[in-house]
């Protein structure tokens, strides 16, 4: 199953087009060759015969036709299908399906009239239908084939590869395995100096979540208010499984020149695991500057000289006015 090309002077045909099944159509579109066939395929071909594309389409082809628009520089081809539709490709992309009552057997595109984009169908019962394109009609592309999406086949724009590029590509070809090494190195040096900070804290009591196994606890702060004076709400939780816990207060540590807190001190009830216990006080700012500092919290226990866990409070820039 072949398609020969002929050229005006030649004898013999030039080139080939080799075909999956027997022709129905060809048409040509600018350089191009569209053949549909009886498989009920549609493919492109360039005029020396190389494939371009190939789609399935839903029904038998009945007929074929160019479509040749160029006040707006559309170039594609009409396929009358068995099943009752005429659709439009440009390449192998779907750009508009037209259904009719009855089996299109020919098609004819152009000017019909004042009327420079008319189609033009007669069907297998012997009718005639006459259709006229909009003015305001757009041809999106809606590729229906399977594969990799119409922007893929699009060029990026990349720009050239500078003389700096090139040299350091040729310099981590040649020093590749002493730059893995140094990256690996840097790495394990993150992640010790990490782990040390963590146990730092966890040893010191610096972090909101306790690290006792017996007293597991965890606490957040909430600050609210536009001041001077400022509500600081304590959510303590106690994380164990079945284990309640008892006898722990609750310390601050501030600058006096610049907050003062009602309740310096709290005793915090039973805490029974998993549910959340506020405890609220009031912060009060005594300095007209515009400044801010640093909240400590220390939860503590009755026989314990370090705390089981600290809190550091960030507290905003008191906006309101002072009061006497």
């Amino acid at each position: 199953l072949f398609a020969h090309i002929l050229f005006r002077e030649s004898e013999k045909p030039k080139y080939c087009i080799k075909l999956s099944s027997h022709p129905v159509g060809l048409v040509r579109v600018g350089k191009n060759v569209v053949v549909g066939c009886t498989d009920e395929s549609l493919q492109g071909f360039t005029q020396k015969g190389k494939k371009l594309w190939k789609i399935i389409l839903p029904a038998p082809i009945t007929t074929m036709a160019p479509m040749d628009l160029p006040t707006r520089g559309l170039q594609a081809v009409l396929v009358g299908l068995a099943n009752c539709q005429v659709q439009l490709y440009r390449e192998k992309n779907l750009l508009s399906t037209i259904k009719t009552p009855d089996i299109v057997t020919s098609i004819c595109f152009g000017r019909y009239g004042r009327e420079d984009g008319t189609l033009i169908m007669t069907t297998k019962g012997g009718g005639l239908m006459v259709k006229i394109l909009k003015r305001t009609a757009v041809f999106d592309d809606r590729d229906s084939a399977p594969g990799p999406p119409v922007a893929q086949s699009v060029r990026l724009n990349v720009p050239k590869k500078t003389k700096l590029y090139v040299d350091q590509t040729l310099r981590e070809r040649e020093n590749g395995l002493a730059m893995h090494r140094a990256f690996h190195m840097d790495l394990s040096r993150m992640r010790l100096a990490a782990a040390r900070a963590y146990v730092k804290a966890l040893e010191s009591s610096l972090t909101p979540i306790s690290s006792s196994l017996s007293e597991p606890l965890k606490m957040n702060a909430v600050v609210q208010g536009l001041g001077p004076s400022f509500k600081l709400t304590l959510n303590v939780q106690n994380t164990a499984s079945c284990r309640p816990v008892m006898n722990l207060a609750i310390s601050f540590l501030y600058d006096d020149n610049l907050y003062r807190i009602r309740n310096p001190y709290m005793r915090i009830p039973l805490l029974v695991p998993g549910l959340i216990y506020p405890v609220e006080t009031f912060v009060e700012c005594t300095s007209d500057k515009g400044i801010s500092d640093i909240i400590k919290v220390f939860v503590l226990h009755e026989e314990k000289s370090s705390p089981l866990l600290t809190a550091h409070i960030n507290m905003p820039v008191s906006e309101g006015l002072m009061l006497n």
